[in-house]
C-alpha cells in the first residue's frame, strides 16, 4: 500500500503544466504559419498544400516563448512581417517581430504609458501600419513604421482619444477600408456596427447596417472577427464568428451586405481566427487548425463551402487536451497546450479576461488554476496518509 501511495503522490506532486498560447498567421505569399504549436513554429505552405503532407519546421532562435495570457499575431502586408503581442509573459509590453522573408526574430521594446497590455483589443491598420487598440475605454495607437526587425530605441503607445464606450464594453473589432468596425456595442441593433475612421480619428455618430439578403442580421453578441486580405490594397471584408459558432458571417463594407456561411465544425468559444485571401483559418483551444475556403463575390460557392482540418499541421503538431503541455520549467522550445484568445490578423486581438462578455470562457481560462488547486489538495491528503503509515 505504501508503494502505491508513493506512486500516486509522485504523479500529483509532479511539476504543474503551463498553458501555451499559440497563434496562426499568413505571410504575403499566403503560406499558413503556426506559431507555438506543440512548442514549435511551422509553415504549412499555401492553401493547396494543407490537405496532406507535413508542415515545415521553421523554429529558430530569438522567438518568443508563446506563453503569454493572450498571444496575438498580425500580418504587416507591406513588410512581410508578423507582429506578435503578448508572446512572452515575462515581457508583455514587447512586440516580437518575425521577418517572414529572412525567417528571423527580433524583439521590439515598447513604452506603454497609460496603455494596459493585459487588457485590450486591437487591429493593425493596413495603410498606416499602425496598431489601434481599445483599452479601458481609451483608443491607443502604436506606430510600427515599416519595421520588419526591431529598432534599438523603444516605440511608444499613444493615447489617441476617449472612446464612446465605458470600460465594461468588451469589443469585437474588425478592420475594413481603413475603418475600425465595433460589433457587440450595447444599444446598437443586430447587424450593425459602430465605425471609427482611422485617418481622421473620428467616431461616426450613427452605426452602419450590414443586412443579409433575406433581411436577417448577424447577432449582437461577443465573438471573434478577422479581415480578409486583398492581393493589393486595403481589406474590404471581414468575418465575424459569434462565440456560439452558429455561423460564419462575412461583411462586405463596399456593398454594405453580409453573407451567412457555415459555422466552424469545432464549436469552441476559445477559438481564434485569421483570414487570408481565399480562406478563413480557425485555431481551436486544443491546437487543431481548420479552414473554410472563401471566394470573394461568389455567394453560391461560399454558401456550399465546408470547414476542413489542416492536415499538414495536424501531422506535425497534433491536438492536445485542455491543460496538457510543458512543465513549469519549460522554455521557448517546450511543448504546451493552447490558451485562450490566440487570435490575430488585421482584425481584433483580445488580451484580458472575457468572463463578463462570454461566460463560456471561464472554465477553460481557469482550468490551469483548477489543476493546481487539485494538485495541492490531493497532494496534502496523500502526504498525510504517508505520514500516518510511516
Amino acid at each position: 500500500m505504501l508503494a502505491s501511495l508513493l506512486t500516486i503522490a509522485s504523479l500529483y506532486l509532479a511539476p504543474a503544466v503551463v498553458r501555451a498560447s499559440p497563434c496562426v498567421a499568413f505571410d504575403i505569399n499566403w503560406n499558413l504559419l503556426g506559431f507555438g504549436l506543440n512548442g514549435k513554429d511551422w509553415n504549412a505552405g499555401t492553401q493547396d498544400q494543407w490537405s496532406s503532407g507535413s508542415a515545415a519546421d521553421i523554429t529558430t532562435s530569438g522567438r518568443p516563448p508563446f506563453d503569454g495570457a493572450n498571444t496575438t499575431c498580425y500580418l504587416s502586408q507591406f513588410t512581410n512581417a508578423i507582429y506578435v503581442m503578448n508572446g512572452d509573459k515575462s515581457s508583455p509590453s514587447s512586440v516580437h517581430i518575425y521577418d517572414a522573408t529572412a525567417k528571423s526574430w527580433t524583439t521590439q521594446s515598447v513604452t506603454t504609458g497609460s496603455f494596459d497590455p493585459s487588457s485590450f483589443d486591437a487591429i493593425l491598420d493596413h495603410d498606416t501600419n499602425v496598431v489601434y487598440a481599445l483599452s479601458h475605454g481609451e483608443v491607443f495607437s502604436l506606430d510600427m513604421g515599416l519595421l520588419k526587425a526591431a529598432n534599438s530605441s523603444a516605440l511608444a503607445w499613444n493615447d489617441v482619444q476617449k472612446a464612446p464606450y465605458d470600460a465594461s464594453y468588451q469589443p469585437v473589432m474588425a478592420l475594413a477600408q481603413n475603418h475600425i468596425h465595433f460589433l457587440n456595442v450595447p444599444g446598437v441593433p443586430q447587424g450593425q456596427a459602430d465605425i471609427f475612421v482611422i485617418h481622421f480619428s473620428y467616431f461616426q455618430p450613427q452605426p452602419q447596417a450590414y443586412p443579409l439578403a433575406d433581411g436577417s442580421a448577424f447577432p449582437s453578441s461577443f465573438g471573434q472577427a478577422t479581415s480578409f486580405f486583398q492581393a493589393e490594397g486595403v481589406q474590404q471584408e471581414f468575418a465575424f464568428i459569434p462565440a456560439d459558432s452558429s455561423a460564419t458571417y462575412v461583411v462586405n463594407v463596399e456593398t454594405n451586405t453580409t453573407q451567412a456561411l457555415a459555422g466552424p465544425a469545432t464549436k469552441d468559444a476559445q477559438a481564434t481566427y485569421f483570414a487570408g485571401l481565399t480562406s478563413l483559418v480557425q485555431l481551436d483551444s486544443t491546437g487543431t487548425v481548420s479552414w473554410l475556403p472563401y471566394v470573394q463575390n461568389d455567394t453560391n460557392a461560399n454558401k456550399a463551402a465546408q470547414w476542413s482540418k489542416v492536415a499538414a499541421l495536424a501531422s506535425v503538431a497534433p491536438a492536445t487536451t485542455a491543460g496538457a503541455g510543458s512543465s513549469a520549467s519549460a522554455g521557448a522550445g517546450a511543448t504546451g497546450s493552447v490558451g485562450p484568445k490566440a487570435s490575430g490578423s488585421g482584425a481584433s486581438s483580445s488580451a484580458g479576461p472575457k468572463a463578463s462578455a462570454n461566460p463560456q470562457n471561464t472554465g477553460a481560462e481557469n482550468g490551469a488554476v483548477g489543476v493546481q488547486v487539485q494538485r495541492g489538495l490531493v497532494g496534502a491528503v496523500l502526504l498525510g496518509a504517508l505520514a500516518v503509515l510511516v
